[in-house]
């Protein structure tokens, strides 16, 4: 019968494997070529990743901004309510920030508008903005302040 050689050399003939010898010395390089096509896909995913990291931390700060300032503001007033919503809020980020005077009802609500930055806050903003809203039980009235 034999080693089992022949049967071998039926599945594999010996002209594949000279072909598959030549192949293996012949792609040296290829895993670089393949990375820089694929570069700059991967770059663009990070980058777009990153964007959306921003808009989430916008929507964080606008909230967080405007639920500061409605506590602040209940107990102090309008200046108390600016000064507590732009304390958090970094410098590269442009706000608006609404406080209600005297009289605004029970509940004083605060506004926050942040515009949302592209890839690096301070660079370039996008053209829509980002609200945040918070309103607290005003304080003052209780306080009989506010008569």
């Amino acid at each position: 019968m034999g080693d089992g050689t022949d049967a071998l050399n039926e599945i594999a003939p010996s002209t594949t494997g000279r072909f598959l010898r030549k192949r293996g010395g012949g792609d040296r390089g290829q895993v670089s070529v393949e990375f820089l096509g694929v570069l700059p896909l991967v770059l663009i995913v990070l980058a777009v990743i990153w964007q959306l990291v921003l808009v989430g931390y916008t929507y964080s700060l606008a909230g967080n901004s405007a639920d500061k300032g409605a506590r602040a503001g209940a107990s102090g007033g309008p200046g108390a309510c600016q000064e507590a919503a732009q304390k958090d809020i970094p410098g590269s980020w442009s706000a608006d920030i609404t406080c209600p005077g005297r009289g605004s009802g029970p509940v004083y609500k605060v506004t926050v508008r942040l515009q949302v930055p592209v890839l690096f806050p301070g660079a370039a903003d996008f053209p829509w903005t980002v609200t945040g809203t918070a309103g607290a039980a005003d304080e003052t009235d209780l306080a009989g302040e506010g008569q």
